[in-house]
């Protein structure tokens, strides 16, 4: 069996890290997509959009390849939080979630033009943060600086201490890739981590 190249469509170090969990030799890619939310799109929209527009972009360049595209976007009330950049826009996040339920939506999707696959599912995760005080999220955003993080929460490190629950049907969802819905999609084009044969191969 011929074996297609993988490539990860992201500049993600956490996307990269979790993908390795997976014992799959990949590329990484950098899709340029501009990450602007659209008129109209509710969060969810948004980042199953994006994570198709990334996939895309490099599957673009390479036909062959089995590509996976993920995106990430914070949903409280409706209200899109991505990214904060910098210090002021973190508190203003993080001082806007305490004490409610935010919900992360992250869409992965899988796309390789050669075998007719384009593929996209998004995992819910609802993070319930504590009543944080003005110097717990100064602390916080001081020790981690999670500047490039939807939601200014790391909740693998030291985020967690700001949540007082998190319920989602795939455990690394909330860090950037949902690794199960991530197993699914592969296997659909020809991909399994555990070694097995699936439709899409190639012989």
């Amino acid at each position: 069996m011929t074996a297609r190249r993988l490539v990860l469509a992201s500049t993600s170090r956490y996307r990269r890290e979790l993908l390795k969990r997976l014992r799959l030799p990949f590329d990484v890619v950098a899709p340029g997509v501009d990450e602007e939310a659209l008129p109209g799109e509710t969060p969810a929209e948004t980042a199953i959009r994006l994570a198709l527009a990334k996939a895309d972009a490099v599957a673009a360049t390479d036909g062959e390849a089995v590509v996976i595209g993920s995106d990430q976007i914070a949903d409280l009330d409706g209200c899109g939080l991505g990214k904060p950049g910098d210090h002021a826009r973190a508190t203003a996040q993080l001082a806007s979630m305490r004490g409610r339920t935010v919900v992360f939506h992250t869409a992965v999707a899988v796309v390789c033009t050669a075998i007719g696959v384009r593929v996209a599912e998004i995992v819910p995760v609802a993070v319930r943060f504590r009543d944080l005080s003005d110097a717990e999220i100064e602390r916080y955003l001081r020790a981690e600086t999670p500047y490039d993080c939807a939601g200014s929460a790391k909740i693998e490190t030291l985020g967690i201490a700001l949540v007082e629950g998190v319920a989602s049907d795939d455990p690394t969802a909330l860090v950037g890739l949902p690794l199960i819905r991530t197993c699914a999609l592969l296997r659909l084009a020809g991909i399994d981590p555990l070694g097995a044969t699936t439709a899409g191969s190639t012989p």
